[in-house]
């Protein structure tokens, strides 16, 4: 197979078949991010449309880790969304109610329309993944690409894209894509094992982390771009028992 780009010509392997599916696998440790969100549309100019708001924690905790966040679109339109970290779904109609308490309690925006409306479910999960597999490249969540502590995806599957294009450029075989590394996987799957049984609330851990820490080194430490010292300060501002607890279960 070949590709003419840029008046340069370039030489494929035979094709690669490219799997996005995830299908459930051996895991210790299952978490669920599931969400629901509506696009809203206020008669009035509510919303300030250069700031978003991300893991909104006012939100009750009774059913587990929980939070909202809206991102603006314009004055008078945003994305609302409720988001879980639990095990369980929730009933259809309970993402509908914890949405319209959000805008009521906290937006307060007077009237307004659900113009969209979305809903999904995010695996956190241990699972060890392969990349490469079979003559198969898996990509995605598929792949390992959704962060197992947060659910995060689309930053990884960007990197991977990327990453997968420069080889294919290059004639470089996918089986070498490179996956996460070592130290944050147990970083992910310390966190997991505390949201997983429960033995310290997520809104107490997230909070902390942004309370204590700058919010651009969270991020980039969410990002797994972070520097052992970097991580080193964070994790130190995190409760110290119930990590050192979860740490020595991912050791053993």
């Amino acid at each position: 197979t070949s590709l003419l780009l840029n008046g340069q010509e370039y030489i494929f392997p035979p094709a690669i078949l490219f799997n996005s599916v995830y299908t459930p696998g051996h895991a210790s440790l299952n978490v669920k991010q599931h969400f629901k969100g509506w696009v809203i549309e206020t008669a009035d100019p509510v919303f300030d449309q250069d700031k978003a708001s991300l893991m909104d924690f006012r939100v009750h905790q009774d059913k587990g880790t929980s939070f909202a966040y809206v991102l603006p679109f314009s004055r008078n339109t945003a994305l609302v969304e409720y988001t879980m970290f639990t095990p369980q779904l929730l009933e259809p109609d309970q993402y509908d109610a914890e949405l319209r308490n959000y805008i009521r309690d906290f937006l307060k925006p007077g009237a307004y329309t659900v113009k969209e409306e979305e809903f999904g479910v995010i695996p956190m999960t241990n699972e060890k993944f392969s990349v490469w597999r079979d003559g198969v490249c898996h990509i995605g969540t598929a792949g390992g690409r959704t962060k197992a502590s947060s659910g995060y995806t689309f930053q990884f599957v960007q990197r991977q894209s990327q990453e997968i294009l420069e080889r294919l450029l290059s004639g470089q075989s996918l089986s070498g894509l490179s996956n996460t590394p070592a130290r944050f996987r147990f970083y992910d799957n310390t966190l997991l094992y505390i949201l997983h049984h429960d033995t310290l609330p997520g809104r107490e851990i997230f909070s902390t982390l942004f309370r204590k820490n700058k919010a651009a080194q969270v991020l980039k430490f969410l990002d797994n771009e972070s520097s052992i010292g970097e991580e080193l300060r964070i994790i130190s501002s995190l409760p110290t028992w119930p990590f050192l607890k979860a740490a020595v279960k991912q050791l053993m």
